[in-house]
């Protein structure tokens, strides 16, 4: 007997039949929704899946393109193994290392001891890869048991996927392949090669520049953003990592197994200390009076700011912390969002005539009443101990997200110095698969939600698509504006995040659309080994970290 299951097609709220089995694939050709671009993949039951995943109970199923976040995910991945298989062909005695998003695309590494690739070279795996979309190659996922995996993938020249597979502690592992090149990744792949029609590649830094769509725009490509300031910081903490030997989650998981845990702690917490120090050093050498601290959500900011300030009292300066927050116009000036909700990540929520006003009577030595918000009534308050004046040692630490937008300020620009703080994970999960720097920043949020503002993951989850959107509208556009740029994220943190955000994620209901995500971040903090409590406990009550777990030294 051929039996039944009902789908329900969230695209079109209908409701089909099909016989047990049906795949994705034959249900989305079956229905075939409108979508603005190719679909890659569909969300099932809350559950990402791809489009070969076979349907044996009633489901609700919501097909995804580039436009939507994970499907962008899927793309890209799908990408980079795009790329790995034209390195192995075209190139077979170069290994390829993708490494960091950047400059709105993917950098990457192609190396056999050489500096950089020819344009030749470049334009060669560009063509070949552009021969394997044209081909329209299927992507195949077989399981095996992960001993065996670990053996293929040393056998290829994989160490470090290896490596990661052998400290996870998995009986089984989902194996990738495309043609005879294997490979490991957490998220699904599009269905075939010709799903990735829209592509770039070129010469970028010692490696290679790897574009791909706008998620609105699937027939173009991304416009190029110089970064090179972004770039350099990713590319001293690779070095950092391998020196430590520990660039990969593997590497980081083995030294944890190895009882390493707490040196690898005291030298990454000593690498931001001497970072704090050259900042302050720096600000002193420029004889600012003014340090404007930047960054996107959950990067540190407030303790950066904090820990900069003890390091210029060090340099017999006195500081003073501002947050920008608090010149916050009243709540019914606020601009309004296209939505009609209060947009409190406008540079215009800020009251720029009055801030400028008390920065300029500061700097000529006048005493000024520093305001707070109070985010209960929607106004400015005053009182009377926030009275500031500035005398010659005295510095102006000013912490919020505009502190490098130049239509924020009026003071001189040989009076400030700005910094740029956020959380830049420069581990990566293995040779081709990077770990996205909001990923880590999601899970800094989500933790210290929960701890301060008794929000759930799901509400942390629900509010991050508009979290970055006014982080791509306010913060990224001046990043290169910063004088230095400070990354915020610790080798080991993960580690310790682990098992902080685990209990959060899994109290998501499946039944809530924030599920795919809180399953993603599930299967991704999954590769991390955890830190025990003993080890953590070495972490300094003046750490980054602290802000997020607790504990910390410095009052919030």
């Amino acid at each position: 007997m051929n039996t039944k299951v009902k789908i329900k097609c969230s695209n079109t709220n209908t409701m089909h039949e099909y016989p047990s089995g049906t795949t994705l694939y034959e249900v989305y050709n079956d229905i075939k929704p409108q979508l603005s671009s190719s679909v890659l993949a569909a969300i099932v039951n809350n559950e990402l899946k791809e489009l070969s995943y076979e349907l044996y109970n009633p489901k609700i199923v919501e097909f995804i393109d580039i436009s939507h976040p994970d499907g962008m995910r899927t793309y890209i991945r799908s990408l980079t193994f795009l790329l790995q298989v034209a390195v192995k062909n075209v190139l077979p005695n170069h290994r390829l290392s993708v490494q960091h998003s950047v400059s709105k695309g993917l950098y990457c590494e192609i190396t056999n001891g050489k500096q950089m690739l020819e344009i030749s070279e470049i334009n060669e795996l560009e063509t070949y890869m552009k021969g394997l979309v044209t081909k329209d190659l299927k992507f195949t996922k077989t399981k095996m048991p992960t001993s065996e995996a670990i053996e293929l993938f040393l056998n290829s020249g994989y160490n470090e996927k290896a490596l990661l597979l052998e400290t996870r502690g998995k009986f089984f592992t989902s194996v990738y392949w495309l043609a005879d090149v294997p490979d490991h990744f957490y998220g699904p792949l599009a269905p075939s090669t010709g799903y990735l029609k829209k592509f770039g590649l070129s010469t970028y830094y010692q490696g290679v520049l790897l574009m791909f769509p706008k998620p609105d725009k699937p027939d173009v490509l991304q416009e190029y953003v110089i970064q090179n300031k972004m770039l350099q910081i990713f590319c001293e903490h690779k070095e950092w990592n391998e020196i430590l030997g520990s660039k990969s989650i593997g590497n980081i998981n083995k030294d944890i197994q190895s009882g390493r845990a707490a040196n690898l702690i005291q030298i990454a917490e000593a690498l931001h200390e001497k970072k704090y120090a050259r900042i302050a050093d720096r600000i002193v050498e420029k004889k600012s009076q003014i340090a404007f601290i930047s960054g996107p959500s959950s990067s540190g900011k407030t303790t950066s700011a904090k820990r900069i300030a003890v390091q210029l009292q060090v340099a017999k300066k006195c500081p003073h912390i501002i947050e920008l927050d608090n010149y916050f116009v009243n709540r019914k000036d606020t601009p309004k969002d296209e939505h009609g909700e209060y947009d409190f990540e406008s540079l215009h929520a800020i009251d720029i005539e009055l801030f400028n006003s008390h920065l300029n009577d500061l700097l000529e030595g006048k005493e000024v009443n520093i305001p707070r918000f109070d985010f209960i009534s929607g106004t400015r308050k005053f009182y009377d101990n926030d009275i500031i004046k500035m005398n010659e040692t005295d510095i102006l630490i000013i912490e919020g997200i505009h502190g490098l937008n130049p239509e924020l300020i009026t003071v001189p620009e040989d009076r400030i110095f700005r910094i740029y703080a956020s959380a830049l994970t420069s581990v990566s999960v293995d040779e081709n698969n990077r770990i996205p720097t909001t990923d880590n920043r999601l899970i800094r949020r989500i933790i210290r939600d929960a701890a301060t503002r008794g929000y759930s993951a799901t509400d942390t989850i629900r509010r991050w698509q508009s979290v970055r959107r006014g982080e791509d509208r306010n913060i990224f556009p001046y990043q290169e504006n910063a004088d230095i740029m400070f990354n915020s994220s610790l080798i080991y943190e993960l580690c310790v995040l682990r098992k902080y955000v685990e209990p959060l994620l899994r109290k998501v209901s499946p039944s809530a659309p924030e599920h795919v995500e809180a399953l993603r971040l599930l299967k991704f903090i999954g590769y991390f080994e955890n830190i025990d409590a003993k080890d953590e406990e070495t972490v300094p009550p003046t750490s980054v970290l602290r802000e997020f777990i607790g504990k910390s030294s410095f009052i919030y």
